[in-house]
């Protein structure tokens, strides 16, 4: 039987974070079998691989990127995924876009369904920004380099998403034409931009 301090403390811990993480346990110095326990009696549902959350709790808008983030700590958010995060598609994605290093395998995960784009050098490292969600931190790109991505990657996703992209990431003021231009050129799309960039200024 479990010891019911160790069982109301994890009920506890999760409740407060909403995920909880097999690794969260140490602080609460309750042993890792106590979550295949927990699971088996129906008390905790297994989210994903060494993920938890009490049954019926409400997952988070961003549940499916918590899970990706916490299984592949390298991928970065991106494209549509990207996107969808800062507020600027109407779109909703079938998969969650992530880049990762040239290279890199595709990471094994049953769910979510995962899209992955290689990159390399600056165009994977640079405009990378964190955000804390459910006690994991998000690899997300900026409003400004997921649009430049998104010319770059018109074809996988549609020329008339990159241009939506662009046109609200303007209007609502969440990049500059600067930071654009930037991304533009880091992405080598400066030449297909100008003309669009122009015209919305």
């Amino acid at each position: 039987m479990l010891a019911a301090t160790n069982t109301q403390r994890i009920f506890h811990l999760s409740s407060r974070k909403g995920l909880l993480r097999a690794s969260d346990l140490g602080a609460i110095k309750a042993p890792r079998i106590a979550l295949t326990r927990l699971t088996a009696a129906g008390l905790l549902d297994k989210v994903g691989r060494g993920l938890y959350r009490l049954p019926g709790h409400p997952g988070s808008e961003h549940e499916s990127l918590v899970v990706i983030a916490n299984k592949v700590p390298q991928a970065v958010f991106c494209l549509l995924t990207a996107l969808q995060f800062h507020e600027l598609t109407t779109q909703l994605p079938r998969q969650v876009w992530i880049a990762m290093p040239r290279g890199s395998h595709a990471p094994r995960i049953g769910y979510p369904p995962i899209k992955m784009v290689q990159m390399t050098g600056g165009v994977y490292s640079d405009g990378i920004e964190t955000f804390e969600r459910d006690g994991v931190t998000l690899r997300v790109y900026s409003v400004a380099k997921t649009v430049a991505d998104c010319f770059k990657h018109r074809n996988k996703i549609g020329l008339d998403v990159a241009l939506e992209a662009l046109k609200d990431a303007r209007t609502k003021r969440k990049a500059t034409a600067d930071e654009l231009w930037r991304y533009a050129k880091l992405c080598r799309v400066a030449n297909v931009m100008r003309p669009y960039l122009e015209v919305i200024e």
